[in-house]
């Protein structure tokens, strides 16, 4: 079979993709990839365009499942008051974001200057196909936008009704309302992000595939670098602000006669939420574009460029549904054990959430591979498999690190308040500095030994794919992270609405 006898040109070191057969080194980059016929991808007589379609169908659930549960998120009881100061922070939060909205257009009409030079003056592109990065540039800078606004929207709602949850007195309910809104943001950044890749993958013309791709990149990195740095400054800026209202005027940070109370929240949303809604928008979209480039430029047979393709991205449709099984799966035990209970370690139903999804994830990842690449033979099915595996346990082993240094039982927090109460700011600084080395020194020695182990893989028989496993560690870990950003000013609602 042609994909069979082709596999070995994902080890060969000179094939050069179709870039060089176009005619050696030209300019442009990946906007001149050319994408394979991806009918070519037979997978036990399906084609490959069937499959991706299916993947397309799988991100459109998740759409739906983010609506549902954002409006499920609106119909939760709330206190008239919370709703009010939920309602009030979101305000703020729209003419913050409008303003961020304004400073995006501004930032675009610099970058299209910059395509229009090295496009049409450097390069030499027709007016039509510098018009597509242009047009893809600027879809890409409103998805990060647009998940970003959706982000804060949802967070704002699940603020307020987590607040008024929580005096049930049942910790449940303050876990479960911030782990839906988490879900619903994090499922539809990511079926949004692949729906729009696969979109162009299968509908868009080959030939302007690569533009496509590019244009899209850079118009999200645009979004999401502007949105993520901007947020830190303002909740920084916003946070201090009200700290020094508690320090000159006696009126505490929370305090609702502070008037940075607000701007706090505010900027809470904007650093927690719209940054990194927008980041993880752009982060899953680049890799994805990142690992096309790979397989073009690896691959010099178009069959096995196709099949790759495919199997890349129905392993991505496939996380979305893991994920999805996993959050139902944890939900109903985490209900049947701390439904009714009094106290709880919120840290728990985390930690079981993320190792739940990565294990689901891996399992689905060995049968996606065995299922669309097990008739290249030669292993090469269960060694690529292996090689993504590792990207998702870093997924998984990142927060459990992150946890030595961080959690309320921690004994590096313990010692950074025992240093405060003897020894005073400058010791604390020091305590701090001490665990953050830390942290920083065995993450990325977690990182180094998966990225060594993938390596190994790539040792086996497939060149230089052992870089998949750096770029498809995003995939679960979009999952993960917003979650814990609904949840931050709840205690603030209670104490503006009721004291």
């Amino acid at each position: 079979m042609d994909v069979i006898a082709a596999a070995s040109g994902l080890a060969d070191p000179h094939a050069s993709g179709n870039l060089a057969a176009a005619g050696g080194d030209v300019g442009g980059g990946e906007a001149n990839l050319v994408l394979p016929d991806l009918n070519l991808a037979s997978v036990h007589g399906v084609s490959g365009v069937v499959l991706l379609i299916a993947g397309m169908a799988i991100c459109v659930a998740g759409l739906l499942f983010g609506l549902f549960t954002f409006l499920r998120l609106r119909r939760l009881p709330v206190h008239r008051s919370m709703l009010d100061v939920a309602e009030l922070i979101y305000s703020t939060c729209k003419a913050y974001l409008t303003r961020q909205g304004k400073f995006l257009l501004i930032l675009w009409v610099f970058i299209t200057a910059v395509i229009f030079v090295y496009y049409k003056i450097l390069v030499g592109f027709s007016w039509g196909k510098v018009g597509i990065v242009v047009l893809f540039s600027l879809l890409g800078m409103g998805g990060s936008f647009a998940v970003a606004w959706f982000g804060i929207r949802v967070n704002t709602f699940a603020n307020a009704r987590t607040a008024f949850a929580s005096l049930r007195g049942l910790p449940y309910y303050v876990h479960k309302i911030p782990l839906q809104a988490g879900m619903s943001i994090g499922t539809v950044l990511i079926s949004l992000e692949l729906f729009m890749m696969l979109l162009i993958l299968v509908f868009l013309p080959s030939d302007v595939a690569g533009a496509c791709f590019i244009g899209f990149a850079i118009g999200e990195s645009l979004g999401a670098s502007a949105l993520r740095i901007a947020g830190g400054i303002f909740t920084k800026i916003a946070d201090i602000g009200a700290d020094l209202m508690k320090i000159v005027f006696k009126i505490d940070e929370d305090d609702p006669r502070n008037p940075g109370v607000i701007a706090d929240c505010t900027g809470d949303n904007a650093g927690d939420s719209v940054g990194p809604s927008a980041d993880g928008f752009e982060t899953y979209g680049v890799t994805g574009v990142a690992l096309v480039t790979f397989v073009m430029l690896a691959v010099h047979d178009p069959a096995l460029q196709a099949l790759l393709l495919v199997w890349i991205f129905v392993v991505r449709a496939a996380m979305i549904v893991g994920a999805a099984v996993a959050y139902a799966v944890n939900g109903l035990w985490v209900k049947s054990r701390f439904g009714t209970a009094k106290r709880m370690n919120f840290e728990t139903p985390l930690t079981t959430l993320v190792w739940l999804t990565s294990l689901i994830c891996i399992v689905l990842i060995y049968g996606v591979s065995a299922f669309v690449l097990g008739q290249l033979g030669a292993g090469m099915w269960w060694k690529l498999a292996t090689i993504i595996t590792c990207g998702t346990l870093a997924g998984a082993l990142i927060p459990e690190l992150v946890k030595v240094f961080t959690s309320t039982n921690s004994r590096f927090v313990r010692e950074t308040v025992k240093s405060s109460r003897e020894g005073g700011a400058s010791l604390n600084i020091l305590s701090g500095l001490v665990a953050g080395n830390f942290s920083g020194y065995f993450l990325g020695v977690a990182i180094v030994g998966l990225m060594a182990i993938a390596y190994v893989m790539s040792l086996l028989g497939l060149g230089g794919a052992d870089d998949c496993s750096g770029s498809v560690c995003v995939r679960a870990g979009g999952f993960r992270f917003p979650w814990y950003g609904a949840s931050d000013d709840s205690c603030r609602f209670l104490w503006a609405s009721h004291g």
